[in-house]
């Protein structure tokens, strides 16, 4: 055989170079292709944020896995500030304009067998979060009206704040919740939080009981998972996980009277609580702002995220009287902006519940046009649910529900 050409090698080695490098842009092509529609799917489906967040978790570990979590959401929020930068401030729903100038009625009900004359039930409107930066409606809140009891006094009302000067597209949504008129209940989810206790037996049937639907109002997302910071639960008259100390702690008690507060200034009335939810410590108590908030240590408001991370929150919180409970979900918001938005519509303690994009939810209960059976619906768009949300499907994670208090004739 004739040796080969030495012209022949150089032909040869590019030809295999163009062939890796083709290879190359395929696979680079193809793994961001797979990234993309991972970022939709855990923007979609409630499930895929969790089982992707767990999985890299029991791989990685999660440390590795919460900075793998803020470099994305860094990355989100630093595109936001390029392709959103010009957006102005978005509304949800039409906002009345008799809404804020509206007097709502007392209320003459027989609750718990007794005809008491309430006050009105009407949150005093705090108006925008940022005056030069809000959308039509910001601050003023508007009434939410059970589609099945349409005569009665609202139960809850609602509002959104655009609290973030630098970022248009960061939203508060608030629910005001009498607390007077309303029963809040809180259930254990199939597998979270995770009890202390290796020896406990407690059932989990991890939905809202039947014999509450007639009544139901709404119902909200729950604390971290136990892995994520170690937070208390009690329900039932069973503690689930032990309360730590400095923990912002919701406790109902007998009387069916709510409070917020560091665990230390509660425990010695634990006897008398029905439950108990813990979360980081207060964002506010008794109107104070926690200094961690001032200080720029706020990694305790995202467990294992930092607390300047851009991201849905989800909180707890109560007026001065503690006549008046507010529950708040937000988009794209640090912990500090959170916390101050909360307190701008009246809350004076106030307490963090659940961070990422998949926990935080807020659901009526409305049944579909000619049913009576009530189907989950969200309070705005964008939040991830299912119509069975906490009522047939068996939730996960803890959450809390709301009811009108029971009536007699």
């Amino acid at each position: 055989m004739a040796p080969k050409s030495p012209s022949a090698r150089p032909a040869r080695t590019k030809r295999r170079r163009k062939f890796w490098l083709r290879a190359l842009l395929i696979t680079a092509a193809g793994l961001g292709g797979c990234l993309v529609a991972l970022w939709v799917a855990v923007h979609r489906y409630d499930w895929m944020g969790p089982l992707v967040a767990n999985s890299l978790r029991s791989l990685l570990g999660t440390d590795a896995v919460a900075k793998i979590e803020d470099w994305v959401y860094a990355a989100e929020d630093r595109v936001n500030r390029v392709t959103r930068q010009n957006d102005a401030p978005k509304a949800y729903w039409n906002v009345p304009a008799s809404a804020s100038a509206a007097a709502a009625p007392s209320v003459t009900e027989r609750i718990l067998g007794k005809d008491s004359e309430l006050p009105a039930f009407r949150p005093k409107d705090p108006g925008p979060a940022l005056k030069q930066w809000s959308a039509p409606g910001d601050g003023v809140w508007v009434p939410i009206v059970d589609p099945r009891r349409p005569e009665e006094p609202p139960y809850l009302f609602k509002t959104l704040l655009h609290p973030d000067a630098s970022r248009s597209w960061a939203e508060l949504f608030v629910v005001a919740v009498d607390v007077r008129r309303v029963d809040t209940y809180i259930v254990a989810g199939n597998q979270e939080p995770k009890s202390d206790n290796p020896k406990l037996v407690y059932e989990r049937p991890a939905k809202i009981p039947v014999l509450h639907h007639e009544e139901l109002l709404a119902a909200f997302n729950g604390g971290f998972m136990t892995e994520h910071g170690g937070y208390g639960m009690k329900v039932d008259g069973v503690v689930l996980v032990q309360p730590k100390p400095n923990a912002c702690t919701l406790a109902l008690y007998e009387n069916g009277s709510l409070r917020i507060a560091t665990w230390k200034k509660l425990a010695e009335g634990e006897a008398r609580m029905r439950w108990y939810r813990q979360a980081p410590e207060c964002m506010y108590e008794a109107g104070k702002i926690h200094p961690g908030l001032t200080m720029g240590t706020g990694r305790k408001w995202g467990a294992t995220l930092d607390g300047d991370t851009v991201i849905r929150r989800s909180a707890v919180g109560l007026s001065a009287d503690q006549q008046i409970l507010y529950v708040a979900i937000s988009n794209h918001t640090t912990a500090r902006v959170f916390a101050d938005g909360m307190r701008h519509v009246g809350a004076v303690d106030i307490a963090q519940m659940d961070v990422n994009w998949s926990y935080p939810k807020f659901v009526l209960f409305e049944p579909p046009p000619g049913a009576t059976e009530r189907k989950a619906v969200a309070l705005a768009s964008g939040f991830e649910f299912s119509e069975d949300e906490y009522i047939r499907k068996r939730a996960r994670r803890d959450f809390f529900y709301l009811v009108r208090k029971p009536r007699t004739k």
